[in-house]
């Protein structure tokens, strides 16, 4: 879980991996809002 150590060459965490986990968190979330968003628009639309 160090990838942004690697590839940018600090360490914002000091290697804990806390940045890493909540960048990736970060983007499970939104791609579930948008899922579940499209969803939602999906429905909608069916039901007019």
């Amino acid at each position: 879980m160090d990838w942004i150590e690697e590839l940018f060459g600090i360490s914002p965490d000091a290697g804990s991996g806390t940045l890493e986990a909540t960048i990736a968190a970060a983007v499970v979330l939104v791609v579930l809002g948008v899922v579940f968003g499209l969803r939602a628009r999906v429905a909608r639309k069916q039901r007019t």
